[in-house]
């Protein structure tokens, strides 16, 4: 297929299936996250990224190159959640200041693109790390400005490129060891080759897409302005049952075996992961046939932890929750908005858990963006927040080390008030960092007090496996306890209170002397004072305190300092 020039329509088309491709394999891509903590989001966040941009994009009847470059660019840049998000959306801005005053697409406009795409995206991560979706994406770059040279159309220049990335991809592991120790590519990396296979798909003609369909959810909620379910459009989930099973095996699964399973639930599904061993196999395929997986799964032996979820009502779901958290949000700013004084100072931060949220409210916290680690908020989110807080300088508290990025890409576009992210990567340290603010003091002077204090801790959680791996030289198992600290897993074992005794260990020198212990939605109160008494009786010479935070997905955050 020799096609020359990419017009508006057909550059609409091919990003709209780049982002359906991504959204479809949004689950397969969590599932190469490295930490085997309940939190693997990449895909979901890369997945949330672009279907904002998508949305915009599907809006647009009649487009040129010039008005796709501004709603493909301003809607990632927005909708941007987690790095991986914010670093796609970079990538996208890059690209679209490439394209935005061509008439027409061509080879060479396509590799000053990448190009541009990859220049941005690294000045926008404050250290770039090789071996990520930044390397990948450079690579795709490097073989776009060879291709460039060639006289090639656009399909022979969009194969030579995936395939590229797809080789890029696959040395991911060679460039970071933690890759390599836990058997999978960089999560980031697969997300863009996900976009951009689905958007060669469209291009060649593989995939067609109803742009009807896309304008249907283009509109923006707004209060009074609420969507029903059914009028939600979900035609673009193309198998409706996230479908997941273990096999006790009974018969032998040898590799011919497992590679005809394979193929036969590929016919029935997508998304589709098969891991197995002697004794089990553990299957997720996305169906609209749940029932014929399980029958063929039967062959080979007894199933359990069988699961299915309805995608097409969980993305309801979904729509209605975000809609109603918008129209919330715009209530809540136009109540701010009715407030006086102007304060000095406001302050933002992000956090989950009744207590957490009240313990950062009395520390000065003018507005909670609720999301955490499983729930990374979006740059719109945090501009939101921002004109929420009646404040000439709004500090930012991102509290996880995946909404920094997020964080700084809403300072940067926020034009009316001065804002400061103080990084922080953890809850302990951003209520430190509240605690160092001084109000008698200026703007610098309590950005590097801050600073200072959100230093002077070690912070650490614990939490459990969600799979079997092997990390940082420990062997990991399903269900396992792990304490983590800022420099990874520390202990592992199926006794919490052994786990949690020895991440403190880890955590503590000569100089420790305080320990705060938060405890989490799933920690009883006898089981949280019975670990209180276990700790005074191996750290007696601390000072300790214990607060009922409240969070889901960690039993304990705790702090040393």
């Amino acid at each position: 297929m020799a096609i020359e020039i990419m017009d508006a329509q057909m550059l609409k088309k091919a990003f709209i299936a780049g982002a359906y491709n991504l959204e479809r394999n949004k689950d397969y891509i969590n599932e190469l996250n490295v930490f085997p903590v309940p939190d693997g989001d990449t895909g979901s966040n890369m997945s949330l990224t672009i279907m904002a941009a998508a949305k915009d994009v599907g809006a647009l009847e009649n487009p040129t190159i010039e008005s796709l470059a501004k709603v493909m660019s301003s809607g990632s840049l927005r909708g941007a959640r987690g790095n991986s998000g914010v670093i796609l959306s970079q990538l996208l801005r890059g690209f679209c200041k490439e394209i935005k005053d061509k008439n027409d697409i061509t080879v060479s406009v396509l590799a000053d693109g990448f190009v541009r795409g990859v220049e941005t995206a690294y000045k926008a991560v404050m250290k770039p790390k090789e071996g990520t979706i930044l390397t990948v994406a450079k690579g795709m770059a490097e073989k776009a400005c060879e291709m460039a040279e060639k006289k090639v159309s656009i399909v022979e220049f969009s194969e030579a490129v995936i395939a590229y990335g797809d080789e890029v991809l696959a040395k991911t592991p060679d460039m970071l060891p933690v890759l390599k120790e836990a058997g999978v590519v960089d999560s980031g990396g697969q997300g863009l080759m996900e976009f951009l296979k689905g958007a060669y798909n469209a291009i060649t003609g593989k995939e067609n897409v109803d742009l009807s369909n896309v304008a249907k959810g283009a509109a923006r909620p707004v209060a009074d302005a609420k969507v029903s379910a059914e009028d939600i459009d979900v035609s673009h989930i193309k198998f409706g049952y996230c479908t997941e099973f273990i096999i006790l095996l009974d018969k032998e699964f040898n590799m011919d075996t497992e590679r005809e399973f394979k193929k036969y639930l590929t016919s029935i599904g997508d998304s589709l992961v098969v891991v197995s061993d002697d004794e089990i196999v553990k299957v997720h395929v996305h169906t609209n046939h749940p029932g014929l997986a399980f029958e063929k799964a039967l062959e080979f032996g007894q199933l359990t932890s069988m699961k299915i979820d309805n995608m097409r009502e969980e993305h309801r779901e979904k729509v209605i929750m975000e809609q109603d958290r918008a129209i919330a949000a715009q209530k809540e700013k136009e109540e701010k908005q009715k407030e006086e004084p102007k304060k000095q100072f406001g302050f933002v931060a992000v956090s989950v858990g009744e207590g957490l949220k009240k313990i950062f409210k009395d520390l000065g916290v003018d507005h909670i963006i609720e999301g955490g680690q499983t729930m990374n908020p979006s740059t719109e989110d945090v501009l939101e927040a921002i004109s929420a807080v009646n404040a000439d300088t709004v500090f930012v508290l991102p509290n996880n080390k995946n909404i920094i990025l997020a964080a700084n890409q809403a300072a940067n576009i926020e034009e009316e008030k001065k804002v400061i992210v103080i990084p922080s990567k953890t809850i302990p340290q951003g209520i430190n960092a509240m605690i160092g603010f001084n109000p008698e003091e200026d703007i610098s002077s309590n950005e590097e007090n801050m600073k200072d204090a959100m230093s002077a801790i070690a912070s650490g959680q614990v939490t459990y496996a969600v799979r079997d791996t092997s990390i940082d030289g420990k062997e990991i198992k399903t269900g396992d306890y792990m304490g983590i600290d800022d420099d990874g897993i520390k202990s592992v074992g199926a006794d919490i209170n052994s786990v949690m005794v020895e991440l403190i260990k880890e955590m503590s020198d000569e100089d420790s002397e305080l320990l705060s212990v938060y405890y989490g939605s799933d920690v009883k109160p006898d089981e949280a004072d019975n670990m209180q008494k276990l700790l005074e009786e191996k750290f007696p010479d601390y000072e300790m305190e214990f607060h009922a935070g409240d969070q889901p997905v960690y039993y304990y955050i705790v702090s040393v300092e």
